[in-house]
């Protein structure tokens, strides 16, 4: 199934229990806690407390959102205490970067110290009961389909998976590709819509004006067969009221295409 859930680094300036009470007013069902502000690395008493009031709220934790850069990040930020942050949340699976460098920029040394990480951080992970899902992103090995496809060829390893989200002003078609071709490790979902102002910069828009592309995102989506969080990231204005009405939207948009919410 697919459930509706909040990324918690959309609101950096809300409290934890501030943010698990809007979730719970929402009426969404799931929290990605992110790693860098709300649920810091390697901090496990705030993970426990945080682990503690989600449940008690009748919310799950979808993921954990950290900020490890696969072949970049050790020694200063070490996956150890990102996996034990993850551990102690109870998060069943835990977010990691493709490195920091666009793919066309990667140099193959590069490419393989990244790939080599991942094994390392997966074997790690998959011994704590957690997985690996690679934030599909601009400036790193998951950039673009055919990069992220390769990049999981070189992985080869069954607990690593993705955490898709729609590039920016890329065709409704175009998109659909590239999540159709990662279907086979998709994990977590990002859900925003984004638009061109006109002048060359990217406004945050209400997620009602992008139901039609979401719709056909979230059908695909239902089609693997396993459990995929659906979750709000980023929303017009950083407004909590804005959220509210997108997640509405994303409740009737799993409503349509998987009977659910």
């Amino acid at each position: 199934m697919i459930y509706p859930g909040l990324v918690s680094i959309t609101f950096r300036q809300l409290k934890t229990h501030e943010i698990i009470e809007l979730v719970k007013r929402s009426g969404l069902a799931a929290i990605e806690w992110g790693g860098d502000i709300h649920v810091p690395h390697g901090d496990i008493q705030t993970a426990e407390r945080v682990a503690k009031e989600t449940k008690q709220a009748g919310l799950r934790v979808a993921a954990y959102g950290s900020y490890y850069k696969l072949g970049v990040s050790e020694p200063d930020l070490k996956f150890e205490d990102v996996l034990n942050s993850a551990v102690a949340l109870n998060a069943p699976t835990v977010r990691v970067w493709a490195g920091d460098k666009a793919s066309k920029s990667v140099s193959e040394h590069e490419r393989e110290k990244i790939a080599e990480d991942a094994k390392r951080c997966a074997k790690m992970a998959l011994k704590a009961g957690v997985t690996l899902t690679l934030e599909y992103h601009g400036n790193t090995l998951t950039d673009s389909t055919v990069s992220a496809q390769q990049l999981m060829a070189e992985i080869g390893h069954s607990s690593v998976c993705f955490g898709w989200q729609p590039p920016n002003l890329r065709p409704i078609d175009e998109c659909e590709d590239g999540l159709r071709r990662v279907m086979p490790w998709l994990n977590t979902i990002h859900v925003f819509h984004w638009a061109d102002n006109g002048q060359g910069k990217i406004d945050r828009r209400p997620l009602s004006e992008g139901a039609e592309c979401w719709i056909q995102y979230l059908k695909l989506a239902s089609c693997t067969a396993r459990d995929h969080a659906a979750l709000i990231e980023f929303v017009r204005g950083d407004s909590t009221e804005q959220f509210l009405e997108d997640a509405e939207v994303l409740k009737s948009l799993i409503r349509e295409c998987c009977n659910m919410y």
